[in-house]
């Protein structure tokens, strides 16, 4: 586990419950040599006039500059047999972020999608939801775009198939979100491709995932969220290799009843990182890599290590994903910030069971370079950004501000300034909103 070696230095506005100064030092706790500290970054939140998105949001912010177009691409698209299909994968477009958040959602637009295909055909099975948009930098009029996605299947879409070892057997599967005589999903992640600004997409295939020997069943999976899996991904770019950031749901191993572990689960799961060269991304099946402890060496469907910053302690209340009452850090949002020369991850704690938490909390990264040593995993401790009691909060984002320079920037929620808006996903007992509360500053 990681253990800061400075004091951490907060304010709160009580009325708020909002962390108001976050001083940090970035200097590697677990036998780093001769590394400066870096700047203390800070961030305060100002609250704002209350600012909704119109439309149905159930993953992190997809969107790029499709030439003088900022363009999103909320909402799910395909075959899902616990909640129905679903055609909501929409895009909407504006001169600047704010004028495409406050699109109305009857002005999106529907992109050309591929079809789902039958179980046991090659091509895509179960729902996707857009989860960040790599636009290549090869291309000079901006429209080659790569979706990274997030991908839920079921025993019915996706059958086990002895031959390939892809699939899902349906035995002792876990509940799922509707009910005891409902499944729940194993999530993975693949990319899809375009090269007419997102107006039409084409699939590229599944990169990185969890297969049957790894899932988490009865009757130790009890949380009611995944069976295991890779998920809720944001995606990066660093010097030829897009970085993802997801949530490790999978046992670190071979699952068996019989000799099940919580406590190995918990050391093997959190928010992992992977990467996948830029130039595979046309071809990207099976392409990335995760990070094992020492490097970027283990195989896409094969065993990580989280970052170990982010991984809740025991005495913390941390535990495995399979249980509904441990806490851990899920669905991040990463941004490089061009103010602060650093990298910014915002992120989830779940506390119960279905991701049930009321916070956001946000962690920094000071190496530009994710790919040099074991950079990719320096990432401060989490500390608390946004605390709504009686509230569940989900998938927190920056975006950039209508302002001559995010706009002249073609600052995106990948790339960021000084001041940004926070968004997020706040579910209460009868309405679900995705919306803006508060503005963000941050201070080097």
């Amino acid at each position: 586990m990681f253990t800061s070696c400075f004091p951490l230095l907060k304010t709160y506005v009580p009325t708020t419950a909002i962390l108001i100064g976050i001083t940090l030092l970035f200097v590697g706790c677990r036998g780093e040599k001769n590394q400066a500290a870096a700047p203390t970054p800070s961030v305060t939140l100002t609250p704002a006039k209350k600012f909704n998105f119109n439309s149905f949001v159930d993953c992190n912010m997809a969107e790029a500059w499709v030439g003088d177009t900022f363009r999103i691409f909320p909402g799910k698209y395909g075959e899902d047999p616990l909640w129905g299909y679903s055609n909501e994968l929409k895009f909407a477009d504006g001169r600047t972020a704010d004028e495409a958040f406050g699109r109305p959602q009857a002005e999106f637009t529907q992109p050309g999608m591929p079809a789902n295909a039958l179980p046991g055909r090659p091509g895509l099975h179960g729902a996707v939801w857009f989860e960040t948009v790599y636009q290549d930098r090869q291309d000079p009029i901006g429209k080659t775009l790569y979706a990274v996605y997030h991908n839920e299947n079921y025993p019915a879409t996706l059958p086990y198939d002895s031959l390939t070892g892809e699939g899902y057997k349906n035995i002792l599967w876990p509940q799922g979100l509707k009910g005891p005589s409902t499944a729940t999903a194993v999530c993975r992640i693949g990319i899809m491709r375009s090269t007419n600004g997102g107006h039409s997409w084409q699939n590229r295939g599944i990169f990185i995932e969890d297969k049957q020997a790894r899932l988490i069943l009865r009757p130790d999976n009890t949380a009611i969220n995944f069976a295991g899996g890779t998920g809720d991904p944001s995606a990066v770019a660093s010097n030829g290799f897009l970085y993802l950031f997801y949530g490790e749901y999978g046992y670190p191993g071979k699952y068996d009843h019989n000799s099940y572990n919580a406590e190995v689960e918990h050391n093997g799961q959190c928010i992992s990182v992977a990467r996948i060269a830029l130039s595979e991304l046309d071809n990207p099946a099976g392409k990335a890599r995760r990070w094992d402890g020492t490097g970027f060496n283990a195989p896409f469907d094969s065993v990580g290590k989280p970052v170990a910053a982010l991984v809740i302690p025991t005495a913390q209340g941390g535990g495995a994903a399979s249980s509904p009452t441990a806490k851990y850090y899920w669905g991040p949002s990463v941004s490089w910030n061009s103010y602060l020369n650093a990298w910014v991850m915002l992120m989830a704690k779940a506390e119960g069971p279905s991701w049930k938490g009321n916070s956001i909390y946000v962690s920094f990264n000071t190496n530009k370079d994710l790919g040099v040593g074991n950079n990719s995993q320096q990432w401060s401790a989490p500390q608390l950004l946004v605390k709504k009691p009686g509230h569940v909060l989900w998938y927190p984002s920056l975006q950039p501000l209508a302002t001559p320079g995010d706009v002249a920037a073609k600052n995106t929620c990948l790339r960021l300034g000084q001041k940004a808006r926070l968004f997020y996903k706040d579910n209460q007992p009868d309405t679900s909103e995705y919306l803006s509360e508060y503005l963000v500053d941050f201070k080097r």
